[in-house]
């Protein structure tokens, strides 16, 4: 008995959250909870995920991993996130000569400092990579596309509207920042309509993507590509 108690819940918790127009309540309710605090727009939005994917017996493919982590997924993630980066240090160079470098005072404390550096990575490839791409792509960009009508139309709006979400997601980085991330992440959310049912590939190009910035960051020097971008202009 208990556990057909448990099933009924998980049933009712499931019908509701997997509503057409949840998804859009979410998205207007996480930034007020953001205005308390930061991370929690972003913890609200991830556990109301898992509570979907919990409901669903863990259906991860309701988010984008049908596929596996292969070995060509690990190939092609790196050769995109190369690519990704020459494009973000040539947004970036744009638009910082109208609005300043971006702000990044929260990252200070791993300069020169391992300890420091090695929890911050740990954090980016769990919590950031793997959690802002399942919430972000997986959830909201995925699910408002299907609310949309799941054509080519469909998807470029819902990809405008949650790159512009993901940008304003990082005002503490200044406009410089929100404009770059919500360009970039338009970028991403292209990669990700051409791969519906590969989270996967996201969310290494996220790890990787962040992980090139902060080694940089760390060292306290600019990147090569970086050095070359600015050659160039």
């Amino acid at each position: 008995m208990k556990n057909s108690g448990i099933s009924i819940k998980k049933d009712s918790v499931y019908k509701l959250l997997t509503k057409p127009f949840i998804v859009v309540i979410v998205m207007l309710l996480a930034p007020l909870l953001g205005c308390l605090d930061r991370n929690f727009s972003f913890f609200f939005g991830l556990g109301i995920v898992l509570l979907i994917l919990w409901s669903s017996n863990f259906k991860w493919s309701l988010f984008g991993f049908t596929k596996r982590l292969t070995k060509k997924t690990i190939i092609y993630s790196i050769l995109l996130t190369i690519t990704l980066l020459f494009l973000d240090n040539i947004i970036a160079l744009f638009v910082e000569s109208y609005f300043g470098p971006p702000n990044y005072s929260s990252l200070e404390g791993i300069k020169h400092n391992p300890v420091n550096f090695i929890i911050i990575l740990i954090i980016v490839w769990t919590i950031v990579a793997f959690g802002e791409e399942f919430l972000f792509k997986g959830y909201y960009y995925k699910w408002l596309a299907s609310l949309f009508g799941n054509t080519k139309k469909a998807w470029l709006f819902a990809g405008i509207i949650t790159s512009i979400y993901f940008g304003i997601s990082h005002s503490y980085q200044g406009i410089s920042g929100v404009i770059t991330i919500a360009i970039m992440t338009l970028a991403d959310s292209y990669i990700f309509y051409k791969n519906k049912t590969n989270l996967w590939l996201l969310i290494l190009i996220h790890g990787l993507y962040d992980t090139w910035g902060l080694t940089f960051f760390y060292l306290d020097k600019k990147s090569p590509i970086t050095l070359f971008i600015e050659s160039l202009f």
